[in-house]
């Protein structure tokens, strides 16, 4: 009997962007279930509070039971530990991802060798795309609509009191 691969996906998911969702549906094709994991950083602003973000993921994957919803505080080895997975997901889109994306997969593998990072390159069409940018456009009037799923957009909207 095989055992089903998990992975996580962690993040701030501030907010959730169509560029997730594809490194999601990438990471399917390989994994049985992805785990996607909210960071909540205390030392962090954010424009959507750890409940908002985890309950906009829970409506938009609602009908996927291969995609679970948590969320975590501190170190991602010790979650991944505690949920007992050994392979991180994360997604590079340019050079500088690269860079700081690689420092922390050697570190979190310098803490727990037995954890593995895959790294997803996004479509084309989401090389650009990362939440502070959806931020920036939003909060200087900018649409996002094709860059988010269509509850985000809601939801930014309702927060900006636009629309």
């Amino acid at each position: 009997m095989s055992k089903k691969s998990m992975a996580v996906y962690p993040g701030s998911y501030d907010p959730l962007t169509n560029g997730h969702i594809d490194i999601i549906q990438r990471g399917l094709k390989i994994f049985d279930k992805i785990i996607v994991a909210v960071l909540k950083n205390p030392a962090k602003t954010y424009l959507f509070d750890l409940d908002e973000r985890v309950r906009m993921l829970r409506a938009v994957f609602k009908e996927q039971d291969k995609i679970e919803i948590d969320h975590f505080e501190g170190l991602l080895v010790d979650y991944v530990k505690r949920r007992n997975i050994t392979t991180i997901v994360r997604g590079l889109r340019a050079i500088s991802d690269f860079e700081i994306e690689f420092q922390m997969a050697l570190m979190n593998r310098k803490i727990e060798p037995r954890i593995e990072t895959i790294f997803f390159v996004p479509s084309e069409s989401y090389s650009f795309l990362s939440s502070k940018l959806v931020k920036e456009v939003y909060m200087l009037g900018g649409e996002v609509r094709s860059m988010v799923p269509l509850l985000v957009d809601r939801k930014l909207k309702k927060k900006f009191r636009r629309g």
